[in-house]
C-alpha cells in the first residue's frame, strides 16, 4: 500500500470574498478537518495539485474565471482518481449564462450546497467527500498492488524465461560435456583393451617361447645322444647295413637339429649373425628357390623401393623365413593367384618398435585369407591351418623368433577371401659400423691324440656320448655330472681341455668357466649347449669356442682342435 501525505486529507477551501472560507475552515477545523484556504484561482488550482482530499468552491469565486488551468489538471489526472469538488451555491437569481454555474460541470465530481448553509450540513459535505477520496485512495491501493504483483510477476516470468534459456544452455553445456567425458573414456576403454590384448598375447608368446626353448634344450640332448651313437657307428662298425641304417638315423637327428633351430629362433635363444645385408641380394638369392617351390600357377613378383635398402639381419636365417613365407603362401592359393616380394623404408606403426630406421619386407599373397581368430595365433610354434601331416606349425614361429631377435618385428594382416600380408620389419643397416666382428676361423691342424679332456654334463646319456666319442677320437676322458665335481676333478688332476654343458644345477656351465680360469688360467674351454643365453655366453668364452647341440662327430673333433689350436698359437706368440 503506498503511503498517504497528510495533504491528501486537507480541504482546500477557495472562497475569497468575506469572511466564508475563515468561518468554513474553523468550523472544520473543531471537527479536526485539515483546512487549507487561498485567494485565487492560480493559489487553488496550485494547492489541490499540491495534494488535498477535496476542496471547497464558492460558486462566485468562479465568475470571470478562465478555468483552462484547472480543467487541464482533471484531465491529467490519474485513471483511478476523480477529485470530488463541494460547490457552494447562492440563491441570487440572474447570473449570466457564461457564469460560474453554467462551468460547473467541467468540474466533474460534483456535490452542490445552497447557503446559507448550517455547520452540521458542511461537516456531514466534508465527510462525505474525504470518505469518497479515501476510497479513490484505497482503489489506487489496490491498482498499484497489482501492478506490482503483475510487475513482479512478469519480472519473474522473464527471470523464468532467462533461467529457463540458462537451464537449457547450461544442459546442453554439460550433455556435450558429459559426451566429450564419455567419448574420452570410450577411447580409453579400447585402449586399454588393446593394451591389455597386447599384453596378454605378449605374455603368451613369452611363455610359449619358454616352453618351446626348454624343449629344445632336451631335444638338441636326445638328439646329440642319438647323433653322436650314429656317428660313432659309421667310424667303427664293419657291417655295411648297420651302416646304412645309421646313415638314415644320422640324417633324421640333422632334420631334428633343423626343428629345434626353428625353435630356438621362435624363442629368442638362437645366436644370430646379423650382418648388413642388402634386400635386392636377398630377393636374388631366394628368387629361384622360391619360383621352383611355387610351381607354375602362382604369379611371382619382388621389388624393391630403394636399390641400397640394407637391413642388419641373419642372412640364412631371413631366406630360411622367406621361403616358409612362401610355402605357405602356395597353399593357400590353391587355385593359383599372385605372390609378391616388397621391401623398402618405412615408418612402423606406433607401438610397434622404438623410434629409428626400419626397412619392411612384406611377403603378399592373393589366397583366401583367415579369421581374426586365426591371425592371431599364426605365430605360435605347432599351431598350424594345414591338415595333418602337411606341417610342423613353425614356420611363421620361426619368422617371428628371427625377427625378434634381429631387433624388429613381424606382423600379419589378413582378409578373407581378399588374401595376407605377413610384414618383417627389421633395423636398416647404417653403414660399415653396424657390421658385427668376425671371427675367423682357425687353420685346420692335425689331430693330437692323447690330450686330455674334461666333460662336465649332467645329462648322464649326453656326457657318456660325448666321453664315448671323445674316446674314439683317441682322447683321454675325464667325467664329472655337475659344476662342483667338475672343479674338485680339475683339483685332482689338471686338463688339457675343458668340455662344459652350459645349463646344469648349481654351477652353470659360464661360472665353471669363470672360476676354472682363476685356477687353470690358460686352458682352453669349450661350452656345448642345445639351449642357452647365446650372449651370456660369447662373453664368457667367446662365439668360436661354443659347440651347438645337436652336433656331429665331425663338429666335435673341430671345435677341439680349433680350441687346442688357438691356445697353442697364443703361447707360441708369447
Amino acid at each position: 500500500m503506498q503511503a498517504r501525505d497528510d495533504r491528501d486529507e486537507r480541504i482546500v477551501i477557495f472562497a475569497p470574498h468575506g469572511r466564508d472560507a475563515e468561518v468554513m475552515c474553523s468550523v472544520l477545523a473543531r471537527d479536526a478537518f485539515a483546512c487549507a484556504t487561498v485567494d485565487s484561482f492560480d493559489a487553488f488550482v496550485d494547492a489541490i495539485g499540491a495534494g488535498a482530499g477535496a476542496a471547497i468552491v464558492a460558486e462566485e469565486a468562479l465568475q470571470g474565471i478562465d478555468t483552462a488551468r484547472l480543467r487541464a489538471w482533471l484531465e491529467a489526472q490519474e485513471h483511478w482518481s476523480d477529485f470530488p469538488f463541494v460547490v457552494l451555491l447562492t440563491r441570487v437569481i440572474g447570473l449570466p449564462a457564461d457564469g460560474a454555474r453554467a462551468r460547473l460541470g467541467e468540474l466533474g465530481n460534483v456535490i452542490l450546497l445552497e447557503r446559507p448553509l448550517n455547520a452540521q450540513t458542511l461537516r456531514s459535505a466534508a465527510m462525505s467527500v474525504l470518505r469518497a477520496r479515501r476510497r479513490q485512495y484505497q482503489a489506487r491501493d489496490v491498482l498499484l498492488d497489482r501492478e506490482r504483483t503483475a510487475e513482479s510477476l512478469r519480472q519473474s516470468q522473464e527471470a523464468l524465461v532467462h533461467l529457463n534459456e540458462t537451464l537449457e544452455a547450461r544442459i546442453e553445456e554439460r550433455t556435450r560435456a558429459l559426451a566429450q567425458a564419455n567419448d574420452r573414456l570410450m577411447n580409453e576403454v579400447i585402449e586399454r583393451e588393446r593394451v591389455q590384448q597386447a599384453m596378454v598375447q605378449f605374455q603368451k608368446m613369452e611363455a610359449v617361447g619358454r616352453l618351446t626353448g626348454g624343449i629344445a634344450h632336451d631335444f638338441n640332448n636326445l638328439l646329440n645322444v642319438v647323433q653322436g651313437s650314429m656317428d660313432l657307428i659309421l667310424l667303427m662298425s664293419k657291417d655295411e647295413v648297420a651302416k646304412g641304417r645309421a646313415e638314415v638315423a644320422r640324417r633324421a637327428c640333422q632334420r631334428g637339429g633343423k626343428l629345434t633351430s626353428q625353435l630356438l629362433a621362435f624363442s629368442r635363444n638362437q645366436s644370430l649373425d646379423l650382418r648388413p645385408l642388402e634386400v635386392g641380394t636377398l630377393f636374388d638369392g631366394v628368387r629361384e628357390l622360391v619360383a621352383t617351390s611355387l610351381g607354375s600357377s602362382i604369379r611371382l613378383g619382388f621389388a624393391v623401393e630403394a636399390e641400397s635398402a640394407s637391413v642388419m639381419a641373419d642372412m640364412n636365417q631371413m631366406e630360411m623365413a622367406l621361403l616358409n613365407l612362401a610355402i605357405n603362401a602356395r597353399d593357400a592359393m590353391s587355385n593359383g593367384g599372385e605372390l609378391r616380394f616388397s621391401a623398402g623404408p618405412a615408418c612402423p606403426p606406433e607401438g610397434l618398435l622404438p623410434p629409428g630406421d626400419y626397412v619392411r619386407i612384406a611377403v603378399t599373397d592373393s589366397g583366401e585369407g583367415m579369421p581374426p581368430e586365426v591371425a592371431a595365433r599364426v605365430f605360435e610354434p605347432f599351431f598350424t591351418t594345414k591338415g595333418v601331416g602337411k606341417g610342423t606349425g613353425l614356420g611363421l614361429s620361426q619368422v617371428y623368433g628371427m625377427a625378434q631377435q634381429s631387433g624388429g618385428a613381424a606382423r600379419i594382416l589378413s582378409e578373407q577371401g581378399v588374401g595376407t600380408t605377413v610384414e618383417i620389419w627389421l633395423r636398416a643397416a647404417g653403414g660399415a659400423g653396424d657390421a658385427l666382428p668376425v671371427i675367423a676361423s682357425a687353420a685346420a691342424a692335425t689331430p693330437r691324440p692323447g690330450v686330455r679332456i674334461l666333460v662336465v654334463e649332467d645329462d648322464d646319456f649326453v656326457r657318456e656320448s660325448m666321453v664315448e666319442s671323445l674316446e674314439a677320437l683317441g682322447h683321454t676322458v675325464a667325467q664329472a655330472p655337475n659344476g662342483e665335481a667338475g672343479l674338485q676333478e680339475l683339483k685332482r688332476a689338471a686338463p688339457d681341455l675343458i668340455i662344459t654343458d652350459y645349463l646344469m644345477p648349481g654351477i652353470t656351465g659360464a661360472e665353471l668357466v669363470m672360476r676354472a680360469r682363476e685356477t687353470l688360467p690358460g686352458v682352453p674351454m669349450i661350452i656345448a649347449t642345445g639351449y642357452a643365453d647365446m650372449k651370456a655366453i660369447e662373453q664368457v668364452i667367446g662365439d668360436d669356442m661354443l659347440l651347438r647341440k645337436p652336433f656331429q662327430l665331425a663338429e666335435l673333433a673341430a671345435t677341439v682342435e680349433r680350441a687346442l689350436y688357438k691356445v697353442g698359437s697364443e703361447t707360441a706368440a708369447g
